[in-house]
């Protein structure tokens, strides 16, 4: 039975195909956080539950099922992904000030900063120990392959912060360039992407060839993603998508439709842009204007045809690999990538 925290509809649908994946990782997270517990495990949960679009470890429990492996064995290393994005997700919310996620208030909004850095470190720290410990009692996957995700993963973790700390780097910065801003997203965004489907091929015992694959189709997975992420405080409201829309406005990062904006725009346009990105209206006033000058400039439809664009690519590479109800799955998240509203 699924715990009544966990809402296992809002993660399947409309992957029906993945339902069954999404029913083990809910039912599993739930059994390793029972509400009862010491302070910390409490706040870990909180963190955790009810589950976000379990994204990350559904790719990595697919990817491994499509190279001919997955099952029940490779659900820890699924849960450690997702306990890497969370811890990073707390971390993020210490240092943009946000405070809410998921539709409630965040960690460090309910529980204060010592508690989510700490909690963020915990979850990324106990990452590994799910990961080969659990890998191992879960069914005995080989030590190789187990190795080769905890590579793997410790590669993924130290992209995300240099991709955190290039994010920090570009922030007010609208001249940066879409090339430095896609390579902070390849990193912040992609390396956890990268390392679900490529730690899955390596878990579920595939090819380097498939591996290759995987991993291609991870990183335009992760574009995609980001840049439909980039526009959801254009195009959904706030109360869908759980975090403020003025978040991106407030923090003056440049973001995909915003820099796509700023290079198509004229020197009227560029300036208007310019100043409400600078701090010169309030957050709301700059989000109106911000919202005004990417339709009347085109960004917003270019910024979507490129994301369309990138989840077209990402599905694309998974042409080397046999079709099966797993391949499906993968090719469904590329296109709710680029359709969701959250």
């Amino acid at each position: 039975m699924t715990p009544p925290d966990v809402a296992v509809t809002e993660v399947a649908d409309p992957l029906a195909g993945a339902a069954p994946t999404m029913e083990l990782l809910l039912r599993e997270l739930d059994r390793r956080w029972p509400r009862e517990a010491e302070r910390l495990h409490q706040i870990s949960r909180y963190a955790l539950l009810p589950a976000g679009k379990l994204l990350r470890p559904l790719l990595l429990m697919e990817s491994a099922e499509a190279v001919g492996g997955g099952g029940p064995a490779v659900v820890p290393a699924a849960l450690s992904v997702e306990y890497l994005h969370v811890g990073s997700l707390v971390h993020d919310d210490v240092i943009d000030g946000d405070t809410m996620r998921r539709g409630r208030p965040s960690v460090v909004a309910r529980y204060g900063t010592t508690d989510a850095i700490v909690t963020g470190d915990a979850l990324m720290l106990g990452m590994f120990g799910v990961l080969t410990d659990g890998a191992e009692d879960a069914g005995g996957l080989p030590p190789g392959r187990v190795l080769g995700a905890v590579r793997v993963f410790a590669r993924a973790g130290v992209d995300l912060c240099r991709g955190q700390a290039m994010e920090g780097e570009l922030r007010g910065d609208l001249g940066c360039g879409l090339d430095r801003y896609l390579t902070m997203s390849a990193l912040k965004t992609g390396a956890l992407f990268r390392a679900a489907c490529r730690g899955g091929a390596i878990l579920g015992g595939g090819s380097p060839a498939q591996q290759h694959a995987l991993t291609s189709y991870a990183e335009h997975l992760g574009l995609a993603f980001q840049m439909h992420d980039d526009l959801l405080p254009y195009t959904s409201d706030s109360r869908t998508t759980g975090k403020s829309a003025l978040s991106d406005i407030a923090a003056a990062r440049p973001t995909f439709p915003v820099l796509l904006c700023h290079a198509m725009a004229g020197a009227p346009a560029r300036a208007r842009l310019e100043a409400a990105l600078g701090g010169a209206l309030p957050a709301a006033d700059a989000l109106r204007t911000v919202h005004e000058l990417l339709e009347t400039t085109g960004a917003l439809t270019a910024a979507r045809d490129r994301a369309t664009a990138e989840a077209d690519r990402a599905k694309s590479c998974l042409e080397p690999l046999p079709r099966s109800r797993a391949t499906a799955v993968l090719a469904a998240v590329a296109d709710l990538s680029v359709s969701r509203d959250r």
